[in-house]
């Protein structure tokens, strides 16, 4: 008879399940009604903060993150708290010097912190060195990730080699984090067999069930030896999410594997969030249902979501599937990197770019190119030299580790957001979005912070007339794509509407009986010329590289815009001078309308 060996539970309901099936978008106030219930299961940890959680308080749902961590912290005294921390990249999207690492693992550990799961994209292990010293250093427990993916170059022996050198760097637990829900059942018992007989660390099972496999997946890891399994509360379960809390419990029981925790009092816990769930009903997706397609795209649950989120605010969710057919493309040319932040965003947008400008890398992000340069780290195989080519030209790739070439940049942090800051904790958010968090500490500091508005909930009662904000219009057979993108008043009875109409901006002037005239109000038009510079994608400005009656050659940079969290340089077309600017920095811009005029 197998000796009982009871199977540890780390629940994600708090953060990689909304993450992964709302866009991250669960407020703290739908939260910390549920605390207290959640601390008397007995998980062996509750992860509550990392990953995108950090990004969406600041930008869409106005909230401070470190004072989330304070508040759950508060509320959950009895339980492990437990966060996803990017290592060198920290929660941000760019590699940060070693001092800022060290503050914001210190600063984490003081706000509440118990469990560091610290992971690379790349699986360069050299990128989680100072974070993993820095959690040991704290006084925490440090975990290190094994990012699992399958390629030409990635195997079970890679796998292995790569636990080793996490036992050597300190870890105090290691973690197979399947972000995709890329494992099946026998390749899962035959991996975590082989890494415990290698490896005597605890060792914990990440999986989304994406594929539908993950439930299955789990079984066979704890077959194989593994320790700990993570799970989410049901009502934010399956999917692009996790397996259920309730049916691992359940399908554990009365077995010498059997988790201990209170089944009915789970059932409990899942009747709240069925109903904190309706609250966030508009950012549900088709998408974030089970499909073994998943085993081809590589897509993770959070990426999934987000990505689905942002065509849809861009009116392209119908070439979602056109994106999936090209991520293993350009995912190949990077050479095969795992999918998960910063490298899921990374190869994300750039397939969209693909897809959406009609030519593959018409547009490259700047993300790329430092990507292509060494600037995240190694790549786990060779990248299309072509690609390279075309994106960095003769610039040289660097094959050390990339924060071997940051200064430490903590005080200058300090001294660029000045009296914006309050403590450390304000220092550390400039630090991972510059410019969205200052415009967030701006915005606290004025008293004008104000969250996303959610639609009312999906009810049983007769929906309300309501206009639609974005449409379709058909006229003499020609189809327009209309988007409603503000209201204002222009007196006199008039109300003026914000509009664009196959994405170019208008404005039009409402008049009683139902008389309006168009305004030229914006100075963009529709690009003819070859010298009109356009964006592929909608987004905002991020600089202005070019002042007018500047001269400037074809290819060169002139904007860098921002579309789904990357930067991207546009280009001038031809040689000429600069003619026009139309836009300033902070401007959202869509596709197609004049920025730059170069004659």
């Amino acid at each position: 008879m197998t000796k009982p060996r009871p199977i540890q539970v780390t629940d994600v309901i708090l953060r990689d399940a909304h993450q992964s099936l709302i866009a991250t978008r669960m407020r703290t106030e739908d939260m910390l009604p549920i605390c207290e219930q959640l601390d008397e299961i007995g998980y062996w940890s509750l992860e509550v903060w990392g990953g995108a959680t950090f990004d969406a308080c600041i930008r869409f749902l106005k909230e401070d993150p470190w004072e989330r961590l304070q508040k759950l912290r508060a509320a959950l005294p009895k339980t492990r708290l437990q966060m996803l921390l990017r290592g060198q990249n920290l929660l941000g999207y760019r590699h940060y010097a070693d001092d800022v690492v060290a503050a914001f693992v210190q600063k984490s550990a003081d706000n509440g912190i118990d469990v560091f799961r610290v992971f690379d994209a790349l699986n360069d292990l050299r990128n989680i060195e100072t974070a993993m010293k820095a959690v040991k250093d704290a006084g925490k427990h440090a975990q290190g990730t094994i990012c699992f993916t399958t390629s030409p170059v990635h195997s079970a022996d890679l796998y292995v080699k790569q636990a080793r050198q996490l036992q050597d760097m300190g870890a105090d637990s290691i973690v197979i984090k399947d972000m995709a829900g890329l494992l099946t059942p026998y390749g899962t018992y035959e991996l975590v067999k082989s890494i415990k007989d290698a490896v005597p660390l605890d060792l914990a099972i990440h999986s989304h069930s994406t594929s539908g496999l993950a439930p299955l997946c789990q079984l066979k890891a704890v077959e194989a030896g593994a320790d700990r399994i993570d799970t989410s509360i049901s009502a934010f379960a399956g999917g692009t999410s996790h397996p259920s809390t309730e049916a691992q419990v359940a399908a554990l029981k009365d077995s010498p594997y059997e988790t201990g925790l209170d089944l009915t009092k789970l059932t409990a816990i899942d009747d709240y969030f069925r109903e904190v769930r309706k609250k966030y009903q508009q950012f549900e997706s088709e998408f974030t249902r089970e499909d073994i397609s998943v085993q081809i795209n590589q897509v993770p649950g959070g990426m999934m979501s987000n990505l689905a989120n942002q065509l849809k605010e861009q009116n392209a969710l119908d070439r979602i599937r056109e994106v999936f057919d090209e991520i293993p493309r350009v995912r190949e040319d990077l050479g095969f990197p795992p999918l998960v932040t910063p490298t899921s965003q990374i190869v994300g947008t750039q397939a969209v770019y693909n897809v959406l400008s009609g030519e593959r890398y018409k547009t490259i992000t700047n993300e790329v190119k430092r990507y292509l340069l060494g600037g995240y780290g190694r790549p786990p195989a060779a990248v299309n030299e072509e690609l390279r080519n075309q994106a960095i030209g003769k610039e040289a790739y660097n094959d050390e580790r990339p924060a071997d070439s940051l200064k430490p940049e903590l005080d200058k942090l300090r001294t660029d957001i000045g009296d914006l800051a309050n403590n450390d904790e304000d220092v550390l958010t400039f630090a991972m979005f510059p410019d969205l968090g200052r415009e967030y500490l701006q915005q606290r500091a004025d008293g004008t912070l104000e969250p996303e508005p959610l639609l009312p909930p999906v009810t049983g009662d007769k929906p309300k007339a309501s206009m639609a904000t974005e449409f379709k219009l058909d006229v003499h057979g020609e189809s327009y794509d209309v988007a409603i993108t503000g209201v204002g008043e222009s007196g006199a009875g008039r109300r003026k509407i914000y509009l664009s109409m196959d994405g170019m901006p208008e404005e039009v002037i409402f008049e009683p009986l139902n008389e309006y005239v168009a305004e030229k109000g914006d100075k963009r038009k529709k690009a003819t010329e070859p010298g009109h510079v356009t964006a592929a994608m909608p987004g905002n400005i991020v600089d202005v590289l070019v002042n007018e009656g500047d001269s400037v050659s074809a290819g060169q940079a002139v904007l860098v815009t921002e579309a789904m969290k990357m930067e991207t340089e546009i280009h001038a077309n031809i040689d000429g001078k600069i003619l026009i600017i139309n836009v300033t920095k902070g401007d959202r811009i869509t596709p197609g309308e004049v920025l730059i005029e170069i004659g």
